[in-house]
């Protein structure tokens, strides 16, 4: 890949941000479609989040992504934001365009798109009873998400049950399912009806790697999908005791990886070369284990 004047710019900015993969795995695409593009990431404070965009537009910066934490912050710095990332609230991909009368900023979220998709590889969604743990952005955007999928129910669940109320509340005054909500404490009490379980919480990330997981396997069932969005370790608490009883696993690479693959496609009309981006996703973790 060779760097000159003509190269396009794309980048991730967060706090902290030395740990991401983004940078590796868009620029392994880049690499194997031999376009003129390079992918970097920027460490943003919190307290500069508003000079992001004006910064970005200065440079000619063509795409971002946006993670922890100013998914929701930077929307009130944007031109235009889309309307699925208007109903999740929380933004992780901007595309810049430019032309004669200046340039606009458009905000975008993937996350709800690449969880869909990798769910969509293992399973169909149509009537499932879906139980998401955890409350945060990633939650907020899958159960958005899923939302458009004609999925039977969605019942939210975390430590924090304001949290939980907060994001059931939106999904039944933004969608047309009634979100149910409640705390970790009471799972008992809905995975007799749940088909498909969302983890969304650190638990179990790197360096975690044997916390006590969320659900174990006398809880599940064969019949279950068991999706876990943590991707570092490979495999995660959960996904340990999903094996044990032969229900269904989706890693959470595929929802990082699709969510990439998505914000490349919006920021360039291009298709990205997912072989080539999971392949370095999983050199990279596996030289970390």
């Amino acid at each position: 890949m060779e760097i000159n004047g003509e190269t396009k710019i794309l980048a991730v900015i967060g706090d902290p941000i030395a740990h991401s993969l983004s940078p590796q795995m868009h620029n392994a695409n880049i690499k194997s479609l031999g376009i003129n593009y390079a992918y970097l990431a920027f460490n943003v404070k919190e307290k500069n989040i508003k000079d992001v965009i004006r910064g970005a537009k200065s440079l000619k910066i063509r795409g971002l992504n946006v993670t922890i934490p100013h998914k929701i912050n930077i929307i009130k710095y944007l031109d235009e934001i889309d309307p699925l990332a208007e109903k999740i609230g929380a933004v992780n991909t901007i595309k810049f365009e430019y032309n004669s009368n200046g340039s606009i900023a458009k905000g975008y979220n993937t996350d709800a798109t690449g969880a869909v998709r990798a769910l969509k590889e293992k399973t169909a969604l149509k009537n499932k009873n879906v139980l998401i743990l955890g409350a945060g952005g990633a939650a907020r955007a899958i159960a958005f998400g899923l939302c458009f999928e004609d999925i039977e129910s969605i019942t939210i669940l975390n430590r924090n049950l304001d949290k939980a109320i907060d994001l059931a509340g939106d999904i039944t005054s933004k969608t047309e399912y009634n979100g149910q909500f409640d705390t970790f404490e009471n799972i008992n009490k809905y995975l007799k009806d749940t088909d498909i379980i969302v983890h969304t919480t650190p638990n179990g990330m790197y360096p975690n790697n044997n916390d006590k997981p969320l659900v174990y396997a006398q809880q599940m069932n064969p019949n279950m999908v068991i999706f876990d969005i943590v991707y570092n370790p490979l495999e995660t608490t959960i996904l340990k005791e999903a094996d044990k009883i032969g229900a269904v696993k989706v890693s959470g690479i595929k929802m990082f990886l699709y969510q990439g693959a998505e914000a490349f496609k919006i920021w360039t009309t291009m298709d990205a070369d997912t072989d080539a981006m999971e392949d370095i996703i999983l050199k990279s973790l596996r030289k970390d284990e």
